[in-house]
């Protein structure tokens, strides 16, 4: 029997993140970890906090404050799922960044609540790269035009974020992400979750949102 020590999940996942920006010719720390605490019971979350990340992702706005009001400290917070309008004063003033700006009549409420709050928001659009009808997102033609008004309205939109297909290779949509961000001059991209995190690296990822593969399967409450 091996006395070797186990590596956490964490560890573990870190150590594949800095490989595969070694692999990409990519500087070491290049790519931020989001960690996706979203439906983890706080005895899951706890030691991979501990563990000195800091940066998380949730989805839904009153479960993240129910979550991290009590342990909210130094801790960067990512709304990665869907955002209704009816939510964005308080998505405002508990989160840091929101990945899921993806249409018109959320930005306006947002640049709105953000000039009431007077808060430095970091926004991410949701771009459907595969163009699949049950995600959100605005497809990859109107993309340009979407950002642009989101620039107008006054909005910081500090990159995008996609969910590509699960079936296929996700490289080529990974890929077209990166075209669309350069074109309008983006430059982080948040693309890359537990299965396919390396091929997004690849492709220029800047953050990446890791969730099962830390903390094991979730307890989806019943709906």
């Amino acid at each position: 029997m091996s006395d070797a020590p186990q590596v956490s999940p964490l560890a573990s996942i870190r150590s594949r993140i800095a490989a595969a920006e070694t692999a990409a010719g990519r500087p070491p720390g290049s790519v931020a970890l989001v960690a996706v605490s979203k439906t983890q019971v706080w005895d899951h979350i706890a030691p991979v906090l501990a563990a000195d990340q800091r940066v998380f992702g949730e989805n839904r706005v009153q479960e993240a404050m129910e979550r991290w009001t009590p342990h909210r400290g130094d801790v960067e917070l990512h709304l990665i799922g869907p955002l209704q309008t009816n939510k964005v004063r308080d998505a405002v003033r508990f989160f840091d960044v929101i990945e899921t700006l993806d249409r018109e009549k959320l930005a306006r409420a947002l640049a709105d609540e953000i000039r009431k709050q007077r808060k430095a928001l970091r926004l991410y659009v949701q771009v459907n790269i595969g163009q699949e009808p049950q995600k959100a997102g605005v497809s990859p033609a109107e993309a340009d035009g979407f950002i642009a008004l989101c620039l107008e309205l006054g909005l910081k939109i500090e990159g995008l974020m996609c969910i590509p297909p699960a079936e296929g290779d996700p490289a080529p949509h990974f890929a077209a992400l990166r075209d669309i961000a350069r074109r309008n001059r983006l430059e982080k991209l948040s693309m890359g979750m537990s299965d396919d995190f390396e091929a997004a690296i690849a492709q220029g990822a800047t953050s990446v949102r890791v969730g099962s593969a830390i903390f094991g399967s979730r307890s989806y409450p019943p709906a």
